[in-house]
């Protein structure tokens, strides 16, 4: 005979199970701990005294010659900017003007890059009438050819005087990123000696001068020089930024 009543009573028979404790609530920390996240960049960089050289097309065929000896990288020439790229800024939080930056100067090499970021991010080089000749000075790159935190780049600087229509040069160094080390500024103001000493032991030399950069117009810009065709963006040039000969007007 089967025993019916050892088996386990199911149904409405089955015991129901017992109540959960409500949930307890999660108290809020005397104190939030926090991860910070931050990201310094530093950019610095120094500039000489002008020199004033003899004006013609000798004098801006001479100005790579004055890296030569203190260039660790190929020496190369960022011209003046035509009238087309005269809002290029090199900085992504404008796209308009970021694009046209990088429209510019997607032909050069990854150190002239990051030598025009510096120098025109501190206001130190203006491509609206400067002529800048550029090359790795001092430290190393990384693997994708960019110069380490603290390299110094730079080079001679050079724009024509509106007054006398002369050249006048100066030497140019930066450095800067993600990081800095301290004895990088002693290493900068050496190398500037170097390249100042450079420019005036030029043939074309005829001594030290104030610095007066021309200060571009907001505007429809300059003339298109009848020598060199370039469309200056600075709308008060006498003289074409890049090839320096005189603009014509009407």
């Amino acid at each position: 005979m089967p025993l019916e009543f050892l088996k386990r009573r199911g149904g409405a028979d089955a015991p129901s199970e017992p109540a959960r404790a409500p949930a307890s609530s999660v108290l809020m920390p005397e104190e939030v701990v926090a991860q910070d996240y931050q990201l310094k960049l530093y950019y610095a960089g120094k500039s000489s005294e002008g020199v004033r050289l003899k004006a013609g097309p000798a004098a801006i065929a001479e100005l790579p010659s004055m890296l030569v000896g203190l260039a660790r990288s190929e020496i190369e020439v960022v011209e003046p900017l035509p009238i087309e790229f005269s809002q290029a800024t090199p900085t992504i939080a404008t796209p308009s003007e970021a694009m046209q930056w990088l429209n510019a100067h997607h032909v050069h090499s990854p150190i002239t890059r990051h030598a025009l970021v510096v120098l025109e991010s501190i206001d130190a080089v203006d491509l609206a009438f400067d002529t800048f000749v550029c090359a790795l000075l001092e430290g190393e790159v990384d693997t994708s050819g960019y110069p380490e935190y603290n390299a110094v780049v730079g080079g001679v600087a050079a724009h024509w005087d509106e007054a006398t229509g002369d050249m006048v040069c100066r030497a140019v160094v930066g450095w800067g990123g993600k990081g800095v080390r301290g004895d990088t500024d002693r290493i900068g103001t050496r190398i500037l000696g170097g390249l100042l000493g450079n420019v005036l032991a030029s043939q074309y030399a005829l001594g030290l001068t104030a610095i007066e950069r021309p200060v571009p117009a907001a505007g429809r810009g300059g003339l298109v020089c009848a020598h060199c065709g370039f469309a200056s963006a600075h709308e008060r040039a006498f003289y074409c930024p890049k090839c320096g000969m005189r603009l014509l007007r009407g």
